[in-house]
């Protein structure tokens, strides 16, 4: 009989942490919900407790007034060296770290350090301190297991094949709500017609990167680093209808896909079953219906954040924390009608370009890095 996982869900009440517990619904003789965490949306998260019954609950907002009326069962905590505790509880076997941005770094540290099954989610802990982190997982056994679905595919097709015969890997990109347009077509976007994804539901943020296709930048950076590539062995392809995920070419020139519809649900099931496939909520391939596929080459003219990733990869250091850090505020200053759309790779590039490289930072030097970036970033002025 297999053993119940324990899992410890960060950030439970955004689109990746209620994903997740509709798979721990689906599978509640295999997986149990030990410890929730959101950072203030205290209501959301009083009804996945009430659901869950979890040992713990942490709201990591110092300012949060913790509810009264608590689930009996439940000890409810506040603030993040509660988290820390949470995290490394010896009963935890699994944390989901589903927080946004780069303030899910420390909590991605503690449970590598801490040498958990990591399902990672928050992609910016590997573009800020990829080397970092991945030195301190071989060190410490913690296995990290990819919940985006892009390097989700990439890690289900690599099973398929000999490391040392990889040739490259194929990142696919849905190419966002303004695909197909040219540059001198963007300088009107305003925040609305950028949140208006194609194809995802996604939180403001990472919609908005994927309308600039910095994300596609940032998964190439998280990808040098996640499997150990050179930035030359990272191709990025157009794929609007979001079906395959993510291609792996070895060097006998197979390529192998993975192919399901998008729902964020698969990859996480993955992560929190490896290496078990077993049914599950995710919606299923109709092939009944006829499908259209299209792979088509990206404009780098028109989406320059693919340029600036490729770069930041090939160079490392502190270039990931910095792209990542001035992303992060340009992206607030234009959802706050403060930049223009096309002003937002432009301060990314301005800050990335004036930085003191570092090619071997330490945590604290990145972190530094990451505070001066958002600064620089602050001033920019058009």
């Amino acid at each position: 009989m297999v053993p119940l996982s324990h899992i410890a869900v960060l950030g439970s009440t955004g689109s990746i942490g209620t994903s997740c517990l509709d798979v721990v619904r689906q599978h509640a003789g295999r997986l149990r919900i030990a410890g929730l965490a959101a950072h203030r949306s205290v209501e959301r998260l009083c009804q996945q407790v009430s659901e869950f019954r979890p040992d713990w609950a942490v709201i990591g907002s110092e300012v949060v007034v913790i509810p009264e009326g608590r689930n009996e069962g439940t000890r409810w905590f506040r603030g993040t060296d509660c988290l820390r505790s949470l995290i490394r509880a010896p009963e935890i076997d699994t944390v989901v770290c589903a927080m946004v941005g780069a303030a899910g770094l420390p909590a991605t540290w503690e449970a590598v350090d801490a040498g958990k099954r990591v399902a990672l989610a928050n992609k910016e802990s590997l573009v800020v301190a990829g080397s970092l982190v991945m030195k301190r997982a071989a060190e410490t056994g913690a296995q990290l297991i990819p919940v985006d679905s892009e390097h989700s595919a990439i890690y289900q097709c690599l099973q398929s094949g000999r490391r040392e015969q990889l040739r490259r890997v194929i990142l696919t990109a849905s190419g966002g709500p303004f695909r197909g347009r040219k540059r001198s077509e963007l300088a009107d976007v305003t925040p609305e017609m950028a949140l208006k994804h194609p194809t995802w539901n996604m939180g403001p943020k990472i919609t908005v990167d994927s309308a600039t296709m910095m994300n596609k930048a940032l998964e190439i950076i998280e990808a040098r680093w996640l499997f150990g590539l050179k930035a030359q062995q990272i191709a990025v392809t157009v794929h609007p209808q979001s079906l395959i995920h993510s291609l792996v070419e070895f060097d006998d020139g197979s390529v192998i896909s993975q192919f399901s519809p998008p729902d964020m649900r698969l990859p996480i099931q993955y992560a929190l079953l490896f290496p078990d496939r077993l049914a599950g909520p995710a919606k299923q391939t109709d092939w009944t219906r006829a499908q259209t596929l299209e792979l088509l080459p990206p404009d780098l003219e028109a989406f320059p954040a693919l340029r600036l990733g490729f770069e930041a990869a090939a160079r490392g250091g502190t270039c990931g924390a910095v792209l990542n850090a001035a992303n992060e505020i340009a992206v607030e200053r234009f959802l706050g009608g403060e930049l223009s759309f096309l002003s937002i790779t432009q301060v990314v590039e301005d800050v990335l370009n004036h930085h003191q490289f570092d090619e071997q930072p330490s945590m604290s030097e990145l972190l530094a890095a990451d505070r001066w970036a958002r600064e620089e970033a602050i001033r920019w002025k058009i």
